[in-house]
């Protein structure tokens, strides 16, 4: 049984991808896919990671390639409610601030 959860949600051109749980090897793919997708119908993504537990390279990795496919097809890819031990592995890895909202 998966220990995480996408959830996509679409208003327009932009995408909330909410992630559950753990983000990690398991779910890499599927991740990737959704943010792939997103990408594929909205100039702008954001990642809720609100509800986010747990983070490793593989998930940083799914960010990654989801931003890439954003910027390809002209759009954007921003992370959001990033806390604890996911938003401080995001900033040691630059990460963070790569996808951060730019401010309103």
């Amino acid at each position: 049984m998966p220990q995480y959860e996408v959830r996509t949600s679409v208003e327009g051109s932009r995408a909330v991808v909410a992630l559950r749980g753990e983000c990690d090897l398991a779910a890499r793919e599927a991740v990737t896919a959704a943010l792939r997708g997103a990408a594929e119908r909205c100039d702008t993504i954001l990642v809720d990671l609100a509800e986010l537990q747990f983070l490793d390279s593989s998930g940083v990795h799914a960010l990654i390639a989801g931003h890439h496919a954003a910027v390809e097809r002209g759009g954007r890819l921003y992370v959001v409610n990033a806390a604890g031990e996911v938003a401080r592995l995001l900033d040691l890895t630059g990460v963070g601030e790569l996808l951060r909202l730019p401010p309103a």
